[in-house]
């Protein structure tokens, strides 16, 4: 196999030829590039034809399913990446457009000891990217995409026989079918269902109807162009919006998908955007009940509420934070047996015996109008004002390129410990304790917060402030977080702010 390379460019015989890749694409749990800037067909080639070698190299039964999300060029994505997978000697089974929760379910249904999922989830138009795991319901962490990285890009790929294409019909169906179970609504309940034109279009609407959910529809119509906006219920954009078709239709709550239909936002009825951290917490609680003395995993951006809620502690809930990322919360929710884990980007990982272990909009909203259903006398602003009040930021996202953004980090996290090491203070608290299992938790003597890491997906930091006392205490976090931050001047501007 030949290396691939970055000096290919675009409309030249090399590019139509010569694989060319961006090494930073390859990225802590998948692999996400701007499209054809970044990744050419030839590159995304040489991406399978290494995924196959890493397959063998690691004694991987060579079956994978393959499933694209619905953008104009994610198929010839997929098809570029079967056929590398397919010179690898690769017997790919084809499951067609899919949600990236859908081709998850497919290796379940399917049998088939790996996926890959040709997507770039809650990315722009103009991305693109693969999902890929080996061991169900686990996708690749660091130091499987390390490994696949070092394969691609040393051109040591290796070719095999054995090679063979299959389409599958059906799975779209069976996994609706996994869904719905026998369950059936026994209360009325009206829910926008927000897919910003995004994958979740041909899945939301149809799995509502199923189980006895009346449907406000929000942008339920397939448009790759996404015309309204990204869908992506993290972003404000799109949570406002659902808040908006809330209080016009008088619906009891929206509920909100991203563009590969693993993260779900909520809205509840009088049209308030719940965070998912709480909504996390609401679930929590519920599944507590039914589940005594379970374990509850959340990633260090979410509330510290997982840890101190009365009622989870009531019925022995434990809290375990973790690294943000889909890849590293599900290995860890199955590394220690949780039955959930947990993360304020939209992420919900529901093991057995509520689900399977991997991340799926989809399932979290059956289990939230199974919860409703459960609590017939309660509305979803009922459930989240009974959780005692914190004030959260956004997730916030000031610019920081891919090539600087770690050492940058490392350098943030080496003064926030030392502020902690010199008995420092933010918002005029002292700091109590930094924890660095991702990025640094700056935690103050009342349980305060406020974070800084690196965004895994795009050049970006993150940063998230909590306090549970005031509003002006979490713009104080922010504003004295951000001041250490403003010590690097390559970070640049936040994506949205308070």
């Amino acid at each position: 196999m030949k290396k691939p390379s970055q000096q290919v460019r675009e409309n030249t015989w090399e590019f139509l030829r010569d694989p060319m890749i961006t090494p930073t694409g390859f990225r802590e749990y998948d692999a996400r590039w701007k499209y054809p800037d970044d990744i050419n067909l030839a590159g995304i080639t040489a991406l399978g034809l290494g995924l196959g070698t890493q397959m063998r190299k690691r004694g991987i039964e060579p079956v994978i399913a393959v499933g694209n999300d619905y953008r104009d060029y994610s198929l010839s994505i997929k098809n570029a990446l079967m056929l590398g997978l397919m010179q690898a000697g690769i017997h790919v089974k084809d499951i067609g457009p899919a949600l990236s929760p859908m081709a998850y379910f497919a290796q379940f249904h399917l049998d088939a000891p790996a996926v890959a999922m040709v997507t770039a989830s809650h990315n722009p138009n103009g991305w693109t990217g693969v999902k890929m795991g080996f061991e169900r319901p686990l996708t690749h962490g660091p130091d499987e995409m390390d490994e696949l990285r070092d394969i691609v890009l040393g051109g040591q790929g290796q070719a095999h026989e054995g090679g063979k294409y299959e389409f599958i019909e059906g799975v779209k169906e069976a996994y609706l079918d996994d869904l719905v179970g026998d369950f059936k609504m026994s209360r009325p309940l009206k829910v926008v269902c927000a897919t910003g034109n995004g994958t979740a279009s041909a899945f939301a609407p149809e799995l509502f109807k199923r189980i006895g959910v009346e449907v406000v529809p929000s942008h339920n119509e397939l448009d790759y162009t996404f015309p309204h906006y990204n869908p992506n219920p993290e972003a404000m954009e799109m949570l406002h919006d659902m808040s908006a078709s809330v209080k016009e239709s008088g619906a009891d709550l929206a509920l909100g998908f991203d563009g590969d239909g693993d993260r779900c936002g909520v809205v509840d009825d009088t049209g308030e955007e719940i965070f998912a951290d709480k909504v996390g917490v609401i679930m929590a609680r519920d599944f507590a009940k039914l589940y005594p003395n379970s374990t509850f995993v959340a990633d260090v951006k979410s509330t510290g509420l997982f840890a101190s809620d009365p009622e989870l502690q009531k019925h022995g809930a434990k809290a375990d934070y973790w690294k943000t990322g889909h890849s590293h919360m599900k290995r860890r929710v199955k590394e220690i047996g949780a039955l959930a884990g947990f993360e304020k980007s939209g992420h919900y990982f529901l093991a057995k015996p509520i689900g399977r272990g991997y991340d799926c909009g989809m399932r979290v909203a059956v289990e939230i109008c199974k919860m409703l259903d459960r609590n017939p006398d309660k509305s979803m602003s009922d459930l989240n004002r009974a959780l005692p009040e914190t004030f959260a930021t956004p997730t916030m996202s000031p610019y920081c390129s891919d090539t600087e953004k770690y050492d940058v980090l490392e350098r943030l996290v080496a003064k926030l410990v030392q502020m902690h090491k010199d008995g420092g203070s933010i918002a005029g608290r002292k700091i109590a304790q930094v924890v660095t299992v991702n990025g640094a938790r700056v935690i103050l003597e009342n349980g305060a917060w406020g974070l800084v890491r690196a965004s895994s997906n795009t050049p970006n930091l993150v940063v998230v402030c909590e306090s549970p006392e005031s509003d002006a205490e979490m713009r104080a976090i922010f504003k004295d977080i951000d001041a250490v931050v403003r010590t690097e001047p390559s970070v640049g501007d936040y994506d949205q702010t308070i």
